[in-house]
């Protein structure tokens, strides 16, 4: 029995009404996100791609085309509680305590507070974070804080983790860190992971399946599958399987650029 894609986009254009006039943000995008699958959307700043994730999410609506997200309308999921939102920025409350955030979603969806205070332990503890509940987001690193804001994507337990560049704003160390995080808890929690990303060792590093896009209006230039193993030690990163795909990613982002 063939399964259904999570996420099936067919022919999906967007188009914003701006002062200036329209402005063709996606055209023409085809894909398939499979169960399980880790996706990284990667293509030059204005090309689509955080604008795709948010149509993923409802928060925008596509102009033409078809997009479905667990065979329902993007809308019909987001209240089926689908998926999980990361945005670039952790978004934390700086007056409530990291639990006070991570449990905001549990509160407003009528979790009881048993069934809260369960689901926050469970999630800290996925994201290396146990012990600290109590304190307040300004007392944790960036990168700590990054990690709440996917404790609390997480918390609900939505099978679809939607993250738009988590990782963007932080430096080089402790960027690699969160990947190497991100992957192990991929690997245990077996969700579906949509990644948008400007870095290419990150997309290759993270991704079963990395989309390469055009310059505006966004298209997708390439699909790569990637051949590396679900255990991937940071220094996968030297090997020649890696800097094949990285070459193969530059080159879509070239072809991309050509469209112009």
């Amino acid at each position: 029995m063939t399964q259904l894609p999570v996420i099936e986009a067919k022919h999906l254009d967007l188009t914003f009404q701006t002062n200036d006039g329209p402005v063709q943000a996606l055209r023409d995008v085809n894909l398939q996100i499979s169960k399980g699958d880790f996706v990284s959307f990667i293509g030059p700043s204005g090309c689509g791609k955080t604008t795709f994730l948010r149509c993923i999410a409802a928060l925008e609506e596509p102009t033409g085309g078809s997009l479905s997200v667990n065979g329902m309308s993007p809308e019909e999921a987001r209240k089926a509680r689908a998926y999980g939102y990361v945005f670039q920025a952790a978004g934390l409350y700086p007056w409530r305590t990291i639990a006070g955030n991570i449990k905001l979603p549990l509160e407003i969806m009528g979790f009881s507070k048993a069934e809260q205070a369960e689901k926050v332990e469970k999630v800290l503890e996925l994201v290396d974070l146990a012990g600290f509940g109590k304190k307040f987001p300004w007392q944790l690193s960036g990168g700590m804080q990054q990690r709440a804001s996917i404790a609390r994507a997480l918390a609900f337990d939505a099978d679809i983790l939607l993250m738009d560049e988590p990782f963007g704003a932080l430096d080089e160390i402790v960027r690699d860190h969160l990947n190497e995080e991100l992957l192990k808890l991929w690997a245990r929690t077996e969700k579906t992971i949509g990644f948008v990303t400007h870095s290419i060792p990150e997309a290759v590093y993270l991704s079963t399946k990395i989309v390469v896009m055009s310059p505006r209006p966004g298209r997708i230039t390439d699909v790569i599958e990637s051949p590396l193993p679900k255990e991937r030690p940071l220094d996968i990163r030297d090997s020649p399987e890696f800097l094949e795909i990285a070459h193969r990613v530059r080159e879509g982002l070239r072809a991309g650029h050509a469209y112009d």
